[in-house]
């Protein structure tokens, strides 16, 4: 719906240049669809990126945590920690495995993982944490790292948002075992869907470059241009589909090339948004602890017109809603950051969870809002935005 001044403007908008459109044509006249040297270049070009010695395309974030915790040993009987405010996919992953998930609150602050309700949530059964930058921020690594060490755990970093977030000076998703990226549209690079495996263990990665091509000891690539293209490969796993085609690859691979520029877009326009709320005092903006450059995936707030506690949550997320309705109907789409996963109704009523069991997540839920942040939104757009938001719940 559009605003008084004509103007509607989503939460997200994708932005194509001709030559990322046209990247696409190269595997088409090719012939070769599939897997192969388009992915091979982003893979490479993700690597000299984030600083990772491997990366592994794959066809969404989703697999890509999923092929980390598989590849890592996780079954039935181990329990994984996992914040209880995030995409529900990193939860899902554990599921999928036939694990258990033990969730765990977080900081209300920066929206990520408490690193004091990680460490309380330990048993003998914890095999692993998947701490989450939420939407490009980092998680406190050096202390989740050194929890999971003191208890013998893996760390899988849930990286979805992460693209351009660096942690003293690295980026993430190589700060862990292993690292999992998505390419959804919403995030600062996409290939429609798609995701990527960081990871700087020789053996790890080659686990899970079998995993996610049916465990096949070669690629269909490799063997296609091997001596004997005729023999099929040994398969040492029972493994996944879970490649990405070289349509995704030839896209991904060419947004790398203006990488820089949409990160410094995305801090652009978080800046103006940060000095233009600054002296909103029912508005918190992100939070960017010293040590952390943030990726700006997406501009979460948190909406406290009142002190937020677990008799004014409920009463706060009405006035939300209402602000959001308001702000939809003068053309400016919001959302809430994402979700409490335990208080969606599959882990409820699996775990018996009550929304109070984690209330900072809770508070989260209910009261975040994240405004319009994409590449190619225009200062005409986020002086509209800005002005709205300023309009408050009047």
């Amino acid at each position: 719906m559009s605003g008084p001044r004509g103007m509607n403007i989503p939460i997200a908008r994708t932005s194509l240049t001709e030559m990322e459109i046209n990247s696409v044509l190269e595997p088409l006249r090719s012939g070769w669809l599939v897997q192969g040297t388009q992915v091979a270049a982003f893979e490479k070009a993700w690597n000299e990126f984030t600083g990772s010695k491997h990366s592994i395309a794959v066809t969404s974030c989703t697999t890509a945590l999923h092929l980390s915790v598989a590849a890592l040993g996780l079954g039935p009987g181990d329990e994984v920690i996992v914040p209880a405010f995030t995409w529900i996919a990193t939860a899902n992953v554990v599921e999928h495995q036939g694990a258990t998930v033990v969730f765990c609150d977080i900081d209300l602050n920066t929206f990520n993982l408490d690193t004091e309700a990680l460490e309380a949530a330990i048993t003998p059964r914890t095999k692993g944490v998947i701490p989450v930058h939420l939407f490009g921020l980092a998680a406190e690594m050096d202390a989740i790292n050194k929890i999971a060490a003191n208890a013998g755990l893996w760390v899988v970093e849930d990286a979805a948002c992460g693209f351009g977030g660096t942690y003293k000076g690295r980026h993430l998703g190589t700060l862990g075992d292993a690292g999992a990226f998505s390419f959804h549209p919403r995030k600062s690079i996409t290939t429609g869907e798609g995701g990527m495996i960081t990871v700087q263990d020789d053996e790890l990665a080659t686990r899970l470059r079998r995993l996610r091509d049916h465990g096949a000891a070669l690629s269909d690539l490799q063997r296609h241009l091997g001596p004997k293209p005729y023999l099929l490969a040994d398969h040492p796993d029972a493994g996944y589909n879970q490649r990405m085609t070289d349509i995704q690859g030839a896209l991904g691979r060419s947004q790398m090339e203006r990488a820089d520029d949409i990160l410094s877009e995305r801090r652009r326009l978080s800046k103006v948004y940060d000095q233009a709320f600054a002296e909103l005092d029912w508005l918190q903006t992100p939070t960017v602890p010293e040590g952390c450059e943030h990726g700006y995936q997406s501009y979460p707030c948190l909406f406290k017109p009142e002190a937020i506690t677990l008799d004014s949550i409920e009463r706060i997320h009405e006035m939300r809603n209402a602000w959001m309705e308001k702000l939809q109907q003068n053309g400016v789409s919001t959302r809430p950051a994402t979700h409490a996963v335990h208080m969606l109704s599959f882990y409820a009523n699996k775990y018996g969870l009550k929304v109070e069991d984690f209330p900072n997540a809770y508070a989260a839920a209910q009261c975040s809002i994240s405004l319009p942040l994409f590449h190619g939104l225009t200062d005409e757009e986020q002086a509209y935005v800005i002005a709205q938001v300023k309009e408050g719940c009047r």
